[in-house]
């Protein structure tokens, strides 16, 4: 090749050098000044950043904190407070599946089942005092004989107790002896009666007229079977009519008295079926029967005694035995929650409800009885629904920090989910009272682009209005329902 055509070669390499770095300085300047299309892309892609308004402690959820670090109450990290979240539902709360999964949050199923009214007490075996057996002097007289007899001894029906030697009767069947000498029935049926209403039996006047000879001495016999509770009766003794020589308490059947709780005693009635477990016979199940319900509670142990009666064969059950009652009730249908899911404040109790995935709402709820761990709910549930078993405590501090108020039992919440209408909590003061509509003024709803004003509001339960007076304040959550703007909630706050 030769020189003029290397100089040409050169030349040109130099100019398409020359044009590759200028374009590429172009590029720079347009992708750095005015913006290329690749650098927009880039700044489109980036995530928009959530807007932080401060930390708390879901444990003392009224403290705020500016920037994020660890709780000064509580070994653990401090939780950010998104602007995002107030534009939640004002009647239910969400929470992330983060946090959910970090409290550990379990949720039960509220479940109906058929529970019997079963009523377990202690008791302990007593006399029947209903049968009870007072032996008396049917005259006066004096005690020849006392038989072998303590107080504590059981005795036969019949058995005798003392001898009396009764001058009264000696005397009036001496009469009887010397009218009937005479012949006469009229006077003689005159004179058995005479002996009959003193006191007589009439086996002793019978004796008399068969043998025509007095009977001064007169034994006295039990009239029934059982425990000799009282003996008062001493030979020697001089006696007057009337007076207590004895009290006999049968054995054939037994009363066991316990005392029921007064919370338990309500459904209790006469004649209720029990059965009876006592120390004494192990693996033995007795039956017996309410026969009294004292009138009066024990104002200490809030307790009502209640009295049973059973069986008493071969006299096996002693007075002191204790043991097991188990009042048995008719079972019916109950509503069931876990007593962990209930929050009680002291003037309401509290279950959270499920109504999705990390969304909570609080419904006031009305209790029954606590069986074991579940807990009888007589209003503000339904059977399906899940509530929230743990961490609910939580949940109830972040719901207090929002405002968020409790449905009341009966009232039908409206949560803006599932395509219902959005409620709306807000103060106000109270104006008109009635069972079916309240007339409010509250501030200013700036959601619905309300100004504060006075205007009437459909209750959705006439219990809402209940304890509600004229200048009242109050905290009332509602919702559109066709043209009608309906209170499902509503409390008193202080002014």
């Amino acid at each position: 090749m030769n020189t003029s055509s290397r100089n040409i070669l050169a030349g040109l390499t130099l100019v398409a050098a020359g044009i590759a770095v200028g374009w590429g300085v172009a590029q720079w300047r347009a992708g750095h000044l005015s913006g290329s299309p690749a650098a927009n892309v880039t700044v489109a892609s980036a995530p928009t950043e959530r807007k932080v308004l401060y930390w708390y402690d879901p444990m003392v959820p009224t403290q705020k904190f500016d920037k994020p670090g660890k709780s000064p109450f509580m070994d653990m990290d401090l939780v950010p407070k998104y602007a995002d979240e107030d534009a939640q539902d004002s009647v239910g709360l969400s929470v992330s599946a983060q946090t959910v999964q970090a409290l550990g949050l379990r949720t039960a199923e509220v479940v109906q089942r058929a529970i019997g009214s079963d009523v377990d007490a202690v008791g302990t075996v007593l006399l029947n005092d209903r049968d009870v057996s007072i032996v008396q002097a049917r005259s006066a007289g004096f005690v020849e004989r006392v038989y072998a007899r303590a107080p504590g001894d059981v005795i036969a029906a019949g058995a005798p107790l003392a001898d009396l030697l009764l001058p009264e009767w000696v005397a009036a069947q001496r009469e009887f002896l010397a009218v009937r000498a005479l012949k006469d029935e009229s006077l003689t049926a005159a004179a058995r009666q005479r002996l009959l209403l003193l006191g007589m039996p009439q086996a002793l006047v019978a004796q008399v007229e068969r043998t025509g000879e007095p009977r001064g001495v007169y034994t006295v016999t039990t009239p029934q079977g059982g425990l000799v509770a009282e003996l008062m009766v001493r030979q020697g003794m001089t006696i007057s009519a009337g007076a207590s020589l004895a009290r006999v308490n049968g054995l054939g059947t037994v009363w066991i008295e316990a005392a029921v709780p007064e919370a338990q005693s309500g459904p209790l009635q006469l004649g209720q079926e029990a059965q009876v477990r006592l120390a004494a016979f192990p693996g033995e199940v007795l039956r017996a029967r309410i026969v009294s319900i004292l009138p009066q509670a024990n104002s200490d142990t809030r307790t009502v005694r209640v009295r049973l009666e059973l069986a008493n064969p071969g006299q096996r059950l002693k007075a002191g035995m204790s043991g097991q009652i188990t009042l048995k009730g008719r079972e019916q249908p109950a509503l069931l929650v876990p007593s962990e899911a209930v929050i009680r404040t002291g003037k309401r109790a509290l279950a959270y409800v499920v109504d999705g995935p990390g969304k909570f709402h609080p419904v006031e709820v009305q209790l029954g009885a606590e069986i074991g761990d579940q807990l009888v709910v007589q209003g503000g549930l339904e059977a399906g629904q899940q509530v929230v078993a743990s961490a609910q405590f939580l949940i109830d501090s972040e719901a207090s920090l929002r405002g968020l108020l409790p449905a009341a039992p009966g009232a039908t919440p409206e949560h803006g989910a599932h395509g219902a209408a959005p409620a709306y909590t807000v103060r106000g003061v109270v104006e008109e009272v009635s069972t079916a509509e309240l007339t409010l003024a509250h501030d200013a709803i700036p959601a619905l682009k309300w100004p504060a004003m006075t205007m009437g509001f459909r209750l959705s339960d006439p219990r809402l209005a209940t304890g509600l007076a004229p200048k009242q304040q109050v905290r009332f959550t509602f919702s559109q329902q066709g043209e009608d703007y309906v209170i499902t909630a509503i409390e008193g706050t202080k002014p």
